[in-house]
C-alpha cells in the first residue's frame, strides 16, 4: 500500500469547511489574478475573469428565477461557456446537469425529467437534438441557446432563445462542501441511466487525489481533448483551479492533431483513454512526437503491451489508475510504483475490498468485486438523484459496490478482469444496454433485443446486437442501425447484428447475456463497418 502523505498545497491552503467552488474561486483569484487558467482556441480566461464571469452568470440564472439547489441542464461541447455556466451555477448555489452531447430521444428525454431542470443551456450546433424528445411532459421551462447559429423551432410548450449577455454580480450563495455541485449521468447497468449527485468537496479531492498521482504542480499547462461533460476533463478543471496552472482544452480528440496541438498550447501533462493510445501508435512517428513538452499522461485502461513502445516513441509516461463517477480517483499509478497491466494501488484517503457475492473479503489472487469507502467527508458522491433505490442498492453495507471485477495482488496492485454489471464501454463512453434494447425493441419487426459487448481491434468494447424478428417479419440489419440513428447517442449504435431465432434463457425466463459474451461472433454476424455503412453525427 501506498505509504501516508502529509498534508501540503490545497488540502492545506483550503481547511475543510472551505472546500466549495466559491471559497475556491475567491482564492485562486486573489493568489494568481491574470494568470491563464482556461484556454480553447484563440479564448483564454484567466483565474480573475473566472470569478468574475462566475459572479456575472449567476446573476443572469438568478434573474431567471433560478434559486439554491435548482437544477439547470447544460448540452454543450468543449467551449468557454461550459466553463462560465459551470461555475456560475456553482458560485448561485444551483446544480448543473452537463449532458453528453451525443444523447438523443429515450436517452435525453430521461435525463431532463429526471433531474427536474428548469433551463436547458444548449450549443447552436446540437439543436437539433431537441427534436428527438417530447418536451410536454418535461419541466424546462425555457431553453437558452449561445452560439451565431440560427435558433430552431421550440418545442411544444418550451421557449427558446439567445443566451442573454452576462450583466451584473450577485453573492456568492450559501454553499457547503457537502451540497450537491453536479449531476453527471453514467450509464445504467440493467436500467435507465443514474444521475451521480456529486458535491462540491468530492472535485476538491479528485484535483487533491489526481494531482498528487501526476505531480500537477504551479504553472503546468493540463492538455485535455476529452469532454468537459465528463468526470475525467472535470477533473482536469478542478486540478488547474486547485494548483495555478492552466487547463488547455480541444474541441475533440484528433489523432493527425494529437501532438502538433501539444506543442501548440506547451502542455506538460494530458489526458487519454485506452483506446486512444493504439490509435496514436497506429500512425507513422511524426517530427511533433519528439518536440513536446509533456512529461505525463494519465491513460486508464491502456493495455500492457502498449506502454513501454509508446513511452519509448514519444517520451511520456503512461500513468494508469481507476475512478468512478460515484467515487474518485481511488486506485493510482506513480511513475515510482507502476505496472503495467495493472491499475496500481489503493491511494491514501480511500479503503478498498475484494469481495465475494455475500460482500465477504476474498484473498488475494481471487477475482471479486471490487469495493470502496472515503476517508475524507464528501469525497465520493452520495448518492443517485431521484433513485433512492439504486442508491442503497450501490452502496449497501456502507461500502459503494462499483460492479466491477478486479484482483489484487499480494503487493497492493489492483488489475482490472471485466465488468460484472451489464454496461459496455466505447472509446471511453458508458452505454446502457437497456437504454439500446428499449430502442431496438421499437422497431416494428423486432420482438427480442439481447445487446452486449464484444471486443475489437483496439482491445475495447465494441456493442453488438442479437435480434430475434417478430414472426412473418423481415428487416435488415443496415434498417436496424438507420433506425438506431438519431434515438441514441451515435456511439451506441451497434456496429455488430446479428438475428437469431431465439436468445439463451434462465430457468425463470431471463437472457442469459454472459453466453451470448462468451460466444461473441459467429460467421452470420453482421459488421456494420465492414459493410461500409457510416453513421450520421
Amino acid at each position: 500500500m501506498p505509504t501516508s502523505q502529509a498534508p501540503s498545497g490545497p488540502v492545506v491552503a483550503f481547511p475543510p469547511e472551505t472546500r466549495t467552488v466559491p471559497q475556491m474561486l475567491l482564492r485562486q483569484a486573489e493568489r494568481y489574478g491574470d494568470a491563464a487558467y482556461f484556454r480553447c482556441d484563440d479564448t483564454t480566461i484567466s483565474f480573475a475573469e473566472l470569478l468574475r464571469d462566475a459572479k456575472r452568470y449567476a446573476a443572469l440564472f438568478a434573474s431567471a428565477g433560478v434559486a439554491k439547489g435548482d437544477r439547470v441542464a447544460m448540452v454543450c461541447g468543449n467551449d468557454p461557456e461550459f466553463v462560465r455556466v459551470f461555475f456560475g451555477l456553482a458560485w448561485l448555489g444551483a446544480v448543473s446537469v452537463p449532458i453528453n452531447t451525443a444523447s438523443r430521444g429515450f436517452q435525453f428525454h430521461h435525463m431532463l425529467s429526471n433531474s427536474g431542470a428548469k433551463i436547458l443551456v444548449i450549443q447552436d450546433q446540437f439543436v437539433s437534438t431537441l427534436e428527438t424528445a417530447d418536451f410536454s411532459d418535461l419541466p424546462v421551462e425555457r431553453i437558452w441557446v449561445f452560439g451565431d447559429g440560427d435558433l430552431a423551432e421550440a418545442p411544444a410548450d418550451t421557449v427558446l432563445e439567445r443566451l442573454p449577455e452576462a450583466t451584473g454580480e450577485v453573492p456568492a450563495g450559501e454553499s457547503a462542501p457537502g451540497d450537491l455541485l453536479t449531476i453527471l449521468y453514467t450509464s445504467g447497468t440493467t436500467g435507465l441511466s443514474k444521475g451521480v449527485c456529486c458535491p462540491h468537496a468530492q472535485f476538491f479531492w479528485w484535483a487533491v487525489y489526481t494531482g498528487r498521482q501526476l505531480g500537477v504542480r504551479e504553472g503546468d499547462v493540463l492538455h485535455t481533448p476529452l469532454p468537459l461533460f465528463h468526470t475525467n476533463a472535470l477533473n482536469c478543471s478542478f486540478q488547474a483551479l486547485l494548483h495555478g496552472a492552466t487547463q488547455v482544452v480541444e474541441r475533440r480528440f484528433s489523432v493527425t492533431d494529437f501532438w502538433p496541438a501539444l506543442n501548440r498550447s506547451g502542455a506538460t501533462v494530458t489526458y487519454l483513454l485506452g483506446a486512444m493510445v493504439p490509435m496514436l501508435l497506429s500512425r507513422d512517428p511524426t517530427p511533433a512526437e519528439g518536440s513536446h513538452t509533456v512529461r505525463v499522461a494519465l491513460a486508464p485502461g491502456v493495455p500492457e503491451n502498449y506502454h513501454a513502445p509508446f513511452t519509448e516513441r514519444t517520451g511520456v509516461l503512461l500513468l494508469d489508475g481507476f475512478g468512478t463517477t460515484e467515487t474518485n480517483a481511488v486506485i493510482a499509478s506513480t511513475p515510482e510504483r507502476r505496472r503495467p497491466g495493472w491499475m496500481g494501488c489503493v491511494i491514501d484517503g480511500v479503503q478498498a475490498r475484494v469481495v465475494d457475492e455475500q460482500d465477504n473479503e476474498v484473498p488475494d489472487g481471487t477475482p471479486g468485486e471490487l469495493v470502496l469507502r472515503a476517508d475524507e467527508p464528501f469525497a465520493f458522491a452520495d448518492g443517485y438523484f431521484a433513485m433512492p433505490e439504486k442508491t442503497v442498492e450501490t452502496w449497501r453495507n456502507l461500502w459503494l459496490h462499483t460492479g466491477d471485477r478486479v484482483e489484487r495482488s499480494p503487493d497492493g496492485f489492483y488489475r482490472f478482469i471485466d465488468r460484472m454489471k451489464d454496461a459496455i464501454r466505447r472509446r471511453g463512453e458508458n452505454i446502457s444496454s437497456y437504454e439500446v434494447e428499449q430502442v431496438l425493441t421499437s422497431h416494428p419487426a423486432v420482438s427480442l433485443a439481447a445487446v452486449f459487448p464484444v471486443r475489437s481491434e483496439l482491445a475495447e468494447d465494441e456493442v453488438m446486437a442479437a435480434l430475434v424478428l417478430k414472426e412473418g417479419a423481415q428487416a435488415s440489419e443496415e434498417e436496424i442501425v438507420r433506425f438506431c440513428e438519431g434515438k441514441m447517442s451515435y456511439f451506441a449504435v451497434p456496429r455488430f447484428v446479428e438475428f437469431v431465432q431465439e436468445l439463451p434463457r434462465t430457468e425463470s425466463g431471463k437472457i442469459q447475456k454472459f453466453k451470448l459474451r462468451e460466444r461473441g461472433r459467429s460467421e452470420t454476424t453482421w459488421d456494420r463497418e465492414a459493410a461500409g455503412v457510416t453513421l450520421k453525427r
